[in-house]
């Protein structure tokens, strides 16, 4: 064969992936989304330093955080995980394909060409990274706002015993991390819902909805038998990362739960995108 005619490697190309990137945080509707998570920690850091609580109050989070700055990171997370952040994720997760769908570029997307297959791992890559940065975006303004009114320290964990700063803000990214998993695993949710439909605010309100009934369902003590299988139960277990020693008691069991759904929908979103009939 001469050296005319031989086949040409072709490298591997992010640029797919960077411009979804750039198309969810490039958008100013997601950046207003993301100011309002951020807003939170904000709120409560100000709230705290005008009437700071006696006792605890909404969890040992709040009334720690006059003792160290980190709390007002993790009261944060605790408030804004049973609907901010799930709100978030929806709205991202259902415009990811029924967006393109309900613009008409979705055919011209695989037209490229793009495979299938491909555009749904960009897809939910990007889902990834985003789940990622709004957890980072309430971790880290409480973290800064906390410092700056309240200090930091050494930080006292559930368990009763001290760690340093910097082994706090190690346990904080631990809880940081967690959270993102549970969160792809509704993203997930979220990307097959989007495949369903040419509707983004539809397939966004279905997760949504999807959260809140999960949420109910685990707080009625008569269907505790369901408890473990909800997607929302184990999303408060990090507190096991709040202890000494570190206990995967149920962070383990919870990072299982969430690489189940995200397996499941994941294949279910392949399953429904590969065979469906693009028009727009």
């Amino acid at each position: 064969m001469s050296a005319a005619s031989a086949p040409v490697a072709r490298r591997a190309s992010t640029r797919f992936f960077r411009s979804e990137l750039m198309l969810i945080f490039g958008r100013r509707r997601n950046w207003v989304g993301l100011a309002i998570l951020a807003a939170v920690p904000v709120i409560i850091a100000v709230a705290v330093k005008i009437d700071s609580p006696e006792g605890p109050s909404g969890g040992d989070f709040f009334s720690s955080i006059t003792s160290n700055g980190l709390f007002v990171a993790l009261a944060a997370l605790f408030v804004e995980l049973p609907l901010f952040l799930p709100l978030a994720v929806a709205t991202i997760a259902g415009d990811a394909v029924a967006g393109e769908a309900n613009q008409g570029t979705l055919r011209y997307l695989l037209a490229v060409p793009v495979t299938r297959i491909r555009l749904l791992s960009v897809k939910f890559g990007a889902l990834v990274v985003f789940c990622a940065v709004a957890t980072l975006v309430v971790a880290m303004t409480g973290v800064i706002v906390g410092l700056v009114l309240f200090g930091g320290g050494k930080m006292t964990l559930l368990s009763g015993t001290q760690i340093g700063f910097w082994g706090g803000v190690g346990r904080l990214l631990l809880i940081c991390g967690y959270i993102t998993v549970c969160l792809t695993a509704l993203a997930a949710v979220g990307l097959f819902c989007s495949t369903l439909t040419e509707q983004p605010i539809g397939a966004g309100i279905a997760v949504l909805m999807l959260t809140i009934v999960s949420a109910i369902c685990d707080g009625i003590p008569q269907l505790s038998a369901i408890g473990p299988y909800l997607p929302t139960h184990y999303w408060y277990a990090f507190g096991d990362l709040l202890r000494d020693p570190l206990t995967m008691t149920s962070v383990g069991p919870g990072l299982v739960s969430a690489a189940i759904y995200t397996a499941v929908f994941t294949t279910a979103a392949w399953a429904r995108f590969s065979t469906k009939d693009v028009t727009s």
